[in-house]
């Protein structure tokens, strides 16, 4: 039975190479979600991680709470990262099932591609932190 430290640390030494190792950790029809992504299958989620490799400089997870509840599991993380040569921590959850060998069977991300991505790039950041001055709500009831 596949544990959820085993996952942590998978995620947490997660490297090109180790892609290949998804159906060891998931099952083959899992289904994974994330601000991008809605695939299905083992082979769908690991070409997601190998096009982050491709996209991202020196890509590393850390996962920085766990919480547990029966077949289910939520995890915290931060990816550090750099993105177009700076560096960037990117803090998200993943809600996790798992079936009853301990894989994978539904994994959800949640994390808040606006301002955690788009605001960090150049020109689409700069036009993203506008539109966030001009959307906000005031900070006080004077403003």
């Amino acid at each position: 039975m596949i544990t959820l430290d085993a996952l942590v640390h998978f995620y947490e030494t997660l490297t090109p190479e180790a892609v290949a190792d998804f159906d060891a950790f998931y099952a083959p029809d899992a289904h994974f979600v994330d601000p991008f992504n809605d695939v299905r299958g083992v082979p769908a989620i690991q070409a997601i991680f190998r096009h982050m490799f491709t996209q991202l400089e020196t890509p590393r997870f850390e996962v920085t709470e766990r919480f547990v509840r029966r077949t289910q599991a939520v995890l915290i993380w931060t990816l550090h990262c750099r993105l177009a040569g700076q560096g960037v921590a990117i803090t998200g959850a993943s809600h996790v099932r798992f079936d009853a060998g301990g894989r994978v069977v539904e994994h959800r991300d949640f994390w808040d591609a606006a301002s955690e991505v788009y605001e960090k790039l150049p020109w689409v950041g700069a036009l993203m932190r506008c539109a966030r001055r001009r959307l906000s709500a005031p900070q006080s009831p004077s403003e």
